[in-house]
């Protein structure tokens, strides 16, 4: 004997605003970029050549590692701008920012062994960027604004 009715009610779908579709977008880029560099740690000699001075092709220095947190930190902070930034400059800085993150974002495999392990990263850090570049894109607009004060109708007497 089930207790549970035969249909349920459907879930009432709230539609989510484009700022917290941003927000979460933003986030969820900046937890795959950072897990597939320490994921990165795992791969054969990868943690010798940090030790040795060299990380891909270049030299670890200071020069080196403040342009890397500056590369990570922009889609960190877009995670804050897509939710305090006016509308129109939310809309204009998401769709720049992600569009130039494509590149950067695909450059991140080159040359690289584990193809299978880059190429899923960047698969679903781009399928990120574009849901990003197409929230941002399709951002709706307000219809304009009609007078809502009643016109007064002049009484002939």
């Amino acid at each position: 004997m089930s207790t549970h009715p035969s249909t349920y009610a459907p879930l009432d779908e709230q539609p989510t605003p484009v700022r917290v579709r941003l927000a979460a977008a933003w986030t969820s880029f900046m937890f795959l970029y950072a897990y597939v560099d320490i994921l990165n740690f795992y791969t054969p000699g990868v943690v010798q050549d940090i030790l040795d001075g060299r990380v891909f092709e270049f030299d670890l220095s200071q020069t080196f590692s403040t342009s890397a947190l500056a590369l990570v930190a922009v889609p960190g902070l877009m995670v804050v701008m897509s939710v305090v930034l006016p509308a129109r400059a939310n809309r204009i800085t998401n769709l720049v920012v992600a569009v130039v993150y494509v590149p950067v974002t695909a450059f991140n495999g080159v040359g690289e062994s584990w193809k299978l392990f880059y190429g899923l990263g960047i698969v679903l850090e781009l399928g990120l960027l574009a849901l990003i570049v197409r929230s941002a894109w399709t951002w709706p607009r307000t219809a304009p604004t009609t007078s809502a004060t009643p016109v007064p109708v002049s009484s002939r007497t």
